[in-house]
Parts: C-alpha cells; structure tokens; sequence
C-alpha cells in the first residue's frame, strides 16, 4: 500500500468539536462517517453536532473577543502569533498533507503545496496584522478626525471540501489578523486537516475561544451559523444556491457577509498567442482538482484560424490524463464523493454537444473510488448547458470565435464572473479584452498565478461580491469607525 494510505503519525481529536480551548463531544452523541474518495471506504468520523454545539461556540468566541486575553492583544502579538502557527504548519507538511488526501483524494503533490500556501496565508497575513493603519481626514478648523479599523467581533466561517487547508488560511488568517475570534464549520466532506489546524493553533498559544470549529451538517449546524444573532460577519465559500440562503440570513441580522460562489471561467485564445506556452495550461487550469476548483478554466474560446490545429492539440492531451490513486502519481485523482461522481457523470452523459475525447482511469483505481474520467466537448454552443452551468468536475468546454467582439461576449455569456484568462502576444489588445471582462481576476498569457496569496480574488454576479486574499481581504474582516474630536479654533 502506498504512504499516502498509511496512518498519520498523529492522532486528530474525533469525533470531537473545538470550543473554547477545549475538544469536547457534541450535545447529539451522534457522529458522521469521514470517507476516502480514494476507495469509497470509512476511516475515521466527525462530530455530528447541532445547534447547541454551535451556539456554545458563538458564546466562547464572543467572550474571546470582549473580555479573554485576545481582547488586549496587540497588532504585533496577533501577528507573531500568527508566524508561530504557519511555521508549525510547515513542521507538519507531510503528515498533514497524507491526511488531506486520503480525507479529500487530491494528488500528494497537490496536497503538500496545499499545506505550504496554508502556511502561507498565516505568514501573509500575521506580517501585516501591525501594517494595517487607520487614516487622518482632513477637516474644519478645530476639528482632529480619524479613521479607524476595527474588527467585526465574532466571524462565522463555512467552507467547502474542495481545498480544506488552503481556505482556512484564506479565510481564517485575515479575521484572525484584524483582531476578530472565528467559529469554523468546515465541509463534513473533507475537514480533517482543518480540525488538525485548530489543533495545531492551540499548541501554540491561541487563546481559549478565539479559534472554535464545529462539525456537523450544513441543513444544521451551518444555517445556525449564519442565522446566529450573536456573529457579526460571515464569509462563505460554496454554491451560488446556499450563498443566497446565507445573504438572506446575514441581512436579518443586519451583518456582512463575503461570498465567494463559483464559475464557469473562460480562456481566450487568440490567433497569435503562444500555443506553446498555452497548451498545458489550458488543461491544467481544468483538471487540476479533477476540476473541482471555483476558478478553473472550464470553457476555452478559441480563434476560428486556428480552433482545429488548438483542439487537436488539446485532444492529445486529454487522452494522455491519467487518473488514479494519489500513490500512483496519476495525474488527477477522484472527485469528493459517490454524489459529487453522481452529478458529473450526469453531466457528461446528457450533454448534447459533441464529444472531442477523454482521459482514462487507471486499471489500479479501486473499484469503490470516486473516479471521472476528464472530458473534452467542442465545439460548443456558448449557451449549451455544459458551457452555461458550473459543472464542479474534470469537464472542458472549447468554443470558436471569430473576432475579439466575439470572444468577449462569449466570455461575458454566462450567470458567473470569476476568473479569466487571455492568450495573446497583442498588448493593446490584451489591455481592451480585460478591462472588457466581467470577472474579478483576468491573467494575461498565464493562469492562477501559483494561488497568489497577495493578489485580491472574488467574483461578480453569480460568483459572489467581496475579496479574498491579498491587503484587501483585512478591509472585509474590520469595519470603519470616524473619531471626530473638537479642540477649538
């Protein structure tokens, strides 16, 4: 068996929740299996809490936030505490990274680089936490006025299972930055590496309750969250479906909420782009993940003069993917669950676009794991239901264009607005197309840019509002408050 079958060498507290300093078991007793999509087997199970585990945490984390040692907590001791955490996180890199894919069936590879940019996200951010300033407004004559940030207070997080590490660093690092205490419902799907976190953060020295995770069901204890009186912002991470749910709940509690919710990103490829350096990006933009990523590149547009010399290409390259266990060193690995293999395969199965070709499933996959085979369709109709919905899975729409008007209002064509990227050696036209684009991110001549902690990400429309990432996320998790002090003239 390969090392990514084996045991951890640590042991997570489960099923138990993380509040207020401690692990305790839930108020049901009752738990919920955690299943590799490796081979569909149960290894280990969570904590299936409701909603008095959660409201437990809440009270912890508001107590944390009013009155504990966080309270009184310096910028700076935020901050190196911060690095403390992210330097045990990287002590931990493999374990945790073994851990991740069993409990979530990515690549190993992909997993230790997940690990590193959770670590990442709580050096980014612990470095800033003392860099943030307020501002001085300039004002009337005997009037001193200033700006100051400040922390929501309590911050609900719910994230997916599709990166469990990374969007705890996403996620977490910035509240945690500007000074809020958070209470955590990871996905029941993948949320082992999370619990190890938390655990990691009480090793070294977060206080009691500023740092809770609750496991459970979303229909329980992540619409408690949401609808809990006593959380003052919300960041989410999900479908455009529960992201509605969750804004309607925020507003009847009068507080603000982040929604990242998908995509259907287009890659536009110009008849004087770099095939070269496009090709394999092209692909990994979709697969990586086995295309369960909110930003991957699940439709490219492709310039008429030359769509059938870019699909071939493409087509040869699909055929080469191939999809296996993570000890096999496959390319891809499986999809999250036997109802996440369910939906793609629905897809794919009732799509009325013609197929282009497909990657294959290693005769070394276990029979009960969660495989999908990658797909390629083309051409596509823009408003053909693979290349309008957001699949969630290794499914890669191509579609010809004419002209940049053209490709624009393809691009443009659908509910979401996420990523994009543009293939050209053009610099004008590479300034027009993305300023044209109506997504948060556009990448000139590549794709994601390694994750960029640094750089602001989020969508528009169906894919959410607010940032992530970057300086800008500490504007999402504070709130501004204007001093205006009267000296006299």
């Amino acid at each position: 068996m390969s090392e990514i079958m084996m045991q951890s060498t640590f042991a997570v507290p489960k099923p138990l929740n993380l509040i207020n300093g401690k692990w305790v078991p839930s108020h049901t007793g009752r738990v919920l299996p955690v299943i590799s999509p490796i081979d569909g087997i149960p290894f280990s199970d969570i904590a299936d809490s409701d909603e008095r585990d959660l409201d437990e945490a809440v009270i912890a984390a508001r107590k944390a936030f009013e009155s504990g040692p966080w309270a009184i907590f310096t910028a700076t001791e935020r901050g190196r505490l911060m690095a403390k955490l992210a330097a045990r996180i990287l002590e931990e890199v493999e374990p945790l990274a073994q851990l991740e894919t069993k409990d979530n069936g990515k690549p190993i590879k992909q997993a230790r680089t997940d690990m590193i940019m959770a670590a990442r996200y709580f050096e980014f951010y612990g470095g800033a936490a003392d860099k943030f300033h307020g501002e001085v407004i300039p004002f009337l004559q005997g009037y001193d006025v200033g700006m100051h940030r400040e922390p929501h207070g309590v911050v609900g997080v719910i994230l997916p299972w599709n990166y469990p590490a990374q969007q705890i660093g996403r996620s977490i690092a910035p509240a945690l930055a500007m000074g809020n205490t958070v209470v955590l419902k990871p996905s029941e799907d993948a949320c082992l590496s999370g619990l190890r976190i938390a655990q990691l953060a009480l090793e070294v020295g977060f206080p009691a309750g500023v740092f809770n995770v609750v496991t459970g069901r979303g229909d329980v204890v992540g619409k408690a969250l949401t609808e809990h009186r006593g959380v003052d912002f919300i960041s989410f991470t999900g479908s455009p479906e529960v992201g509605t749910m969750i804004q309607i709940a925020a507003a009847k509690n009068y507080v603000g909420c982040t929604l990242e919710l998908g995509g259907k990103s287009p890659q536009l490829v110009f008849e004087d782009a770099d095939l070269d350096a496009a090709l394999p990006v092209l692909v990994n933009a979709l697969i990586q993940n086995a295309g369960q990523t909110c930003s991957a590149g699940s439709r490219v547009l492709i310039q008429r003069s030359i769509y059938d010399q870019v699909v071939e290409k493409l087509k040869a390259r699909f055929e080469a993917v191939d999809v296996g266990t993570p000890g096999d060193d496959a390319i891809m690995g499986p999809v999250i669950s036997a109802k996440q293999k369910q939906r793609v395969e629905s897809y794919i199965s009732e799509a009325d676009q013609p197929l282009i070709a497909s990657g294959c499933i290693s005769e070394c996959a276990p029979a009960g794991g969660f495989y999908v085979a990658p797909v390629l369709f083309g051409p596509c109709d823009p408003n053909s239901k693979i290349a309008q919905e957001e699949i969630f899975g290794p499914v890669l729409c191509v579609i010809p264009f004419e002209n940049e008007a053209e490709a624009i209002a393809i691009a443009n064509g659908t509910d979401y607005g996420l990523v994009a990227s543009v293939w050209t050696r053009d610099g004008a036209r590479q300034k027009r197309v993305a300023k044209a684009l109506h997504c948060g991110q556009v990448f000139i001549n590549n794709y994601g840019a390694a994750g960029g902690v640094e750089l602001p990400f989020g969508g528009v429309r169906k894919s959410g509002h607010g940032r992530e990432k970057g300086i800008i996320a500490l504007h999402e998790f504070s709130r501004i408050k204007t001093v205006v002090n009267y000296f006299g003239d």
